[in-house]
């Protein structure tokens, strides 16, 4: 069998690594430590100078502060990006681990000295705050601070507020980077393989390469699933304790919060999806009569459908597709994605002590972003590149609107990623010629964005299901976390996929659960999103590409309600959500018909 080596040599990977010499030249970078010194020096300027009197301040005064907190936020995350990006390709170099964990610590004594801020701003009086908010000399960072008050009934005294941040480094991060060396450093099957190899397998054509790529998966996580399953729990009961001392009302308030999203329009989402199950059921019932299958099991799902062409993509082709679907939609989107390839900011790769997946990092405004994706030569691994590019050409147009601005919601984060893959996607499609291969093609499409959509809201209600069960029952054992994930896949295959044993204990593995506790229903935002957005494309054309990128540029500087209003989009309306499902239900009435064509 063939080496992560000869892989990453024959799609021309292996030299694909990208420069975080950007940020820093090394761990040992004497400037690493100038600019931890400044960190803490300003940091104790700022609280000195400023503490006690936000109430006090003018216009231009505030805006003199915030400006510098702005400075000092950039510096200290251009530091905990180069930790972090250092660390993700080298998980089990314990050099590596101690330096991320160094930089945690100092971060969380810089943030002790400059949370007064934060307090106090948010708990001045609206008639105090409402004034400055419309002064022209604050226009910059009104939406900014704006946001800073939406915490205001969730924040403690400056003492306990000090006291939870400098503990943070031994808390839920520290969880969070064990569980990443667990499975960073876990192998499967006889062939010692990543789990990045062996998830591609459950994408092979050959169902006994899918089945036993399944049982290597179930056997390599059942080793560790005493860690995972403690991991969570801890996890689990450290957001159960932040959420009650903050007086959250429920486990998925915060991110609602922080997502700048009614509960409202969260439950709407979340309720649409779920009653939409069906569609679901009618794929996957469609798939197994093609696969002439009397049973689609679990590690069937993923299967390709006979037509598909089963080849693998270079590095370079795959560059080719990717930037010549964006040139068609916006030069300028291409131009930005082809600094990615040019200017070393990716990371390609499949390595051992390499995280998992895909991600795109936004480091800071003033460098540049970066994308890491573990590229196996897949059609599905081209759509992936276009997602992270995506990500990226969205974090460079953002960057122009600085630091505390160019962050968007999560749920808006997933728009440009989206859009991009379905760019790709559809110059893909228009170049098949075939029934077939157009039908196992789409298929793949359509799974895709089930697994987006569908799963990540079933994935919402696993989570929903762990979180409740940890604040009023206690604990939760092994078997407690694999009923619920059954019970929450069950519910949205129903009668089409029949759920193994081995697939009991594959909530272990998904790091969403970890990092980002309540992120998954943000990828089904993002889609449904999308999924709208691209069809005003293909009525609006050009008007539409230019109000789409001057959304790009905005970044976080507004709601995601106001943002979206010049495309006539309304989140808090059912309807906008059941239009995107629709579009959903569409593709696969597409499909069938495909199939009945083929036939």
């Amino acid at each position: 069998m063939a080496t992560t080596e000869d892989i990453n040599t024959a799609l021309g990977t292996a030299g694909v690594i990208w420069k975080i010499k950007d940020l820093y030249d090394s761990i040992q970078d004497k400037k690493i430590k100038e600019d931890m010194d400044w960190c803490r020096r300003e940091a104790e300027t700022i609280r000195d100078s400023f503490a006690g009197r936000i109430a006090s301040l003018s216009a231009e005064k505030l805006f003199q502060l915030v400006k510098r907190l702005e400075e000092l936020s950039e510096v200290m995350g251009r530091i905990g990006t180069f930790a972090y990006l250092n660390f993700s390709t080298k998980v089990n170099d314990p050099e590596a681990g101690a330096f991320l964990q160094q930089v945690r610590e100092f971060s969380s004594q810089v943030e002790k000295e400059i949370v007064f801020f934060e307090l106090e701003w948010a708990k001045l009086p609206d008639e105090q705050a409402g004034p400055l908010l419309k002064d022209p000399v604050l226009s910059h960072y009104r939406h900014y601070l704006e946001a800073a008050r939406r915490y205001k009934s969730h924040l403690l005294s400056e003492t306990e507020e000090r006291l939870l941040i400098e503990t943070s480094p031994a808390g839920r991060s520290s969880w969070i980077s064990l569980f990443d060396k667990v499975l960073a450093f876990q192998r499967y099957g006889e062939d010692k393989r990543t789990q990045e190899e062996v998830l591609t397998d459950l994408y092979s054509q050959d169902r006994q390469t899918r089945k036993t790529a399944a049982q290597d998966l179930t056997e390599g996580l059942k080793k560790e699933i005493h860690i995972l399953s403690h991991t969570f729990n801890t996890v689990l009961c450290d957001k159960m304790i932040s959420d009650r001392l903050r007086k959250y009302p429920s486990w998925i308030s915060s991110m609602n919060l922080s997502n700048e999203l009614d509960d409202s329009t969260v439950d709407a989402l979340i309720n649409s999806v779920t009653d939409r199950y069906g569609i679901v059921e009618d794929y996957y019932n469609i798939k197994k009569a093609i696969l002439n299958l009397d049973e689609l099991c679990d590690y069937d799902r993923y299967a390709p459908l006979p037509w598909l062409p089963d080849r693998k993509v270079s590095w370079d082709e795959a560059k080719q597709i990717v930037l010549g679907s964006f040139e068609k939609f916006s030069p300028d989107m291409a131009a930005i994605a082809s600094d990615f390839f040019d200017k070393g900011w990716i990371h390609a790769p499949v390595i051992h002590g390499k995280t998992s997946g895909a991600f795109a990092h936004p480091a800071t405004p003033s460098v540049h972003p970066f994308v890491l994706v573990n590229f196996t030569g897949t059609l599905r691994d081209v759509e992936t590149l276009a997602h992270e590019l995506g990500h990226g050409v969205h974090q460079v147009l953002a960057a122009g609107k600085g630091y505390f601005n160019s962050e968007t919601p999560l749920t808006l984060a997933e728009t440009a990623s989206v859009f991009g893959e379905m760019l790709v996607f559809s110059d893909i499609l228009e170049q098949i010629e075939t029934p077939e291969e157009k039908l196992g093609f789409y298929a793949a499409k359509i799974e895709s964005i089930f697994a987006t959509v569908f799963r990540q809201v079933a994935m919402n209600r696993f989570e929903n299901g762990i979180h409740n069960h940890r604040r009023q029952k206690g604990e939760l054992s092994q078997e407690e976390f694999s009923d619920l994930w059954m019970d929450t896949q069950s519910a949205m295959f129903k009668n089409s996929v029949t759920l193994t044993d081995n697939y009991r204990v594959w909530w272990s593995y998904i790091s969403h659960f970890i990092h980002v506790p309540g992120y998954v229903y943000s990828y089904a935002f993002g889609e449904l999103l999308v999924l709208s957005l691209y069809s005003l494309y293909l009525e609006q054309g050009q008007k539409f590409r230019d109000k789409y990128m001057k959304l790009l540029e905005a970044g976080g500087s507004d709601t995601p309600y106001r943002l979206l209003e010049p495309f006539g989009i309304n989140l808090r309306d059912n309807a906008f959500w059941d239009k995107g499902l629709s579009i959903i239900a569409n593709m696969v009435k597409e499909a069938e018909g495909l199939a009945q064509q083929v036939s």
